[in-house]
């Protein structure tokens, strides 16, 4: 509805300026400088995903930080210029397999390298970076595998991780993010009844991330649009999935109860191809 206003020129632009000021206070400055924005995208491998327009792609999203899984190389098969951004990478020791990276705009305290765990250390699946008032966590959660063969390992990597994450937590609140392998309910995957017990959907699985949510840990998709369906992450190159939108939601952004008051948003972004997954983003005050 178009407003009229009967006010005069200099006082207009007076006005004008004051109702921004106000709506900036009353937004949560959304839009300025006090806002972060996050992004995670299992990319499937980097090097890849280059040639399918990454950098337009990450320059668009502009993001404070930019959390990468699954970038499948190691130390100096790529060089990414990024001004403005710090680069932090964790190969796997296995070539061609798994691996994380953060990019971002603001310098860490700190920078962790894995769970320190050694039985943990050589698939690249962790990056903990240490801000005044929280810790940004990438991750690659260990796939069961089809055949389940890995589901003990997985179940081992689980618990290894939510004692990690509970004693980042007596220090400060954690933001983790990234390809966790599991979608936790039937509205997170389109045909949940077949996929009962298979890899990603197994009871194991989905209780190992119920406990993180027990503990206070917020699925921040799901606070901003807990009836959400049809809202996926990843979709098999198989069976014309993508395009059916017969796929998953196994990408999160998961933040601690203290970050609650600052969220701001949370989004899945289909619309951009280059992986068999799609980015995640949040958005904190």
């Amino acid at each position: 509805m178009k407003r009229k206003f009967i006010i005069l020129p200099k006082l207009s632009c007076f006005f004008l300026v004051l109702y921004d000021i106000i709506s900036r206070y009353t937004n949560g400055f959304k839009g300025s400088e006090f806002l972060k924005k996050f992004v995670s995208w299992n990319v499937n491998g980097l090097r890849a995903v280059m040639k399918k327009g990454f950098m337009d792609i990450f320059n668009e999203f502009n993001a404070d930080a930019f959390c990468l899984q699954e970038i499948k190389l190691q130390e100096g098969q790529i060089q990414i210029e990024l001004d403005g951004y710090y680069q932090y990478w964790n190969y796997a020791e296995k070539k061609g397999y798994s691996g994380t990276a953060i990019f971002t705009k603001d310098k860490p305290l700190e920078v962790n390298i894995g769970l320190n765990i050694p039985e943990f250390h050589t698939e690249g699946r962790v990056i903990t970076l240490e801000y005044p008032d929280y810790y940004l966590i990438t991750l690659y959660t260990p796939n069961a595998k089809e055949d389940l063969s890995r589901l003990s390992f997985r179940m081992e990597w689980e618990d290894a991780f939510r004692e990690y994450i509970l004693s980042l937590e007596k220090n400060k609140p954690v933001i983790y993010c990234g390809d966790l392998n599991v979608a936790h309910k039937e509205i997170d995957l389109k045909n949940p009844v077949p996929n009962r017990g298979k890899a990603g959907f197994t009871d194991e699985e989905r209780e190992k991330f119920q406990i993180m949510i027990d503990r206070g840990m917020i699925d921040t998709f799901r606070h901003f649009s807990p009836d959400v369906a049809n809202a996926y992450s990843w979709w098999t190159y198989r069976f014309n999935a993508r395009a059916n939108n017969a796929g998953w939601r196994i990408d999160y952004f998961m933040t601690s109860q203290g970050l609650k008051s600052r969220l701001v948003n949370a989004s899945i972004h289909p619309e951009i191809f280059g992986s068999d997954h799609c980015p995640v983003s949040l958005e904190i005050e």
